[in-house]
């Protein structure tokens, strides 16, 4: 969807989908609470819009576009979100020369809520990522991440929980096995610990211990390949139990919107991700009835 078209008609979606075994039909009854979680992912240092002469994206993207739209949003919705997939680093001169701190910076101005962690956020090793932090004004989240022998033992977190009027939203983050995508000189001593086995044991917490109404997931696993025995998002989403949302980044995949999988209770998983570059964001809006039940819609946004 092209942005001019999205402020015209903000409610062209996908289907309405049901979670929690709701089936898929019209959101009447479900007025009590809208959240809206707004999305990035593989960003790749782009500040600036592509040039006019781009031969795929010409004009699209950008920093300031990306802010507009996004105020835009929370003025209809103030109870929104902003989230990031990871590979927030790398792929212009403004990373080669600031190492990261204008994307942070520039993040921090367009408040965002939290991102995951990429494998090319490593690029300038954990002590090079140390050295940004000072600059996110938001959280750092990764569960299956262990840096508790590096520099970055603290600065991580692997869960957070947002309270959106009266809705408790659990959101945690997922990271790709660095061996073989990341020098180990650049990552050091963190630990990669099996992402199925920690997103299943994350997403328990958040609902059985932390009562969460809402969990999602912020995910630098990959959305789908050949080889099943590579963790994705897709094969996340099927064996989640409490997990609603998935918001993917690696692959650079471009979704229209949300694809829906089923979970091991039979309840519809979302799972989405907005290419790369910044040229698109992501929009899901969860409708909650007086039960906190939800039915949810996304679409992507050109920037």
């Amino acid at each position: 969807m092209k942005r001019r078209d999205f402020i015209k008609h903000t409610t062209a979606t996908s289907a309405l989908v049901g979670l929690g075994g709701l089936g898929l039909n019209s959101c009447s009854g479900f007025n009590n609470t809208h959240i809206t979680i707004l999305h990035t992912n593989d960003v790749h240092s782009h500040i600036d819009p592509f040039p006019t002469s781009h031969s795929r994206y010409a004009n699209l993207g950008g920093v300031a576009r990306r802010a507009s739209l996004v105020q835009s949003i929370r003025a209809e919705n103030p109870n929104t979100l902003l989230f990031d997939a990871g590979d927030i680093f790398q792929g212009t001169p403004y990373f080669n020369f600031y190492g990261g701190e204008l994307e942070f910076k520039l993040m921090s101005k367009l408040k965002y809520d939290a991102a995951t962690i990429g494998n090319h956020d490593f690029d300038n090793g954990v002590d090079g990522l140390l050295a940004q932090v000072p600059h996110a004004k938001f959280e750092l989240l990764s569960a299956n991440y262990d840096f508790s022998n590096t520099v970055m033992d603290g600065f991580v977190k692997p869960y957070k929980i947002y309270m959106l009027n009266d809705i408790k939203i659990g959101v945690y983050g997922i990271g790709i096995k660095l061996d073989g995508l990341v020098t180990k000189r650049l990552y050091k001593e963190t630990k990669y610990l099996s992402p199925f086995e920690i997103a299943l044991d994350t997403e328990r917490v958040l609902k059985e211990e932390e009562n969460c109404d809402l969990v999602i997931c912020l995910s630098h696993l990959g959305y789908d390949y050949e080889n099943p025995e590579r963790p994705s998002d897709t094969q996340l989403a099927q064996q989640t139990q409490y997990t609603s949302l998935i918001i993917g980044g690696h692959t650079h995949t471009f979704l229209d919107k949300p694809d829906v999988r089923i979970n091991k209770k039979g309840d519809a998983v979302l799972v989405n991700q907005v290419g790369a570059y910044g040229i698109n964001l992501g929009r899901i809006d969860f409708y909650f009835d007086g039960k906190k039940n939800s039915k949810a819609n996304g679409v992507s946004i050109s920037v």
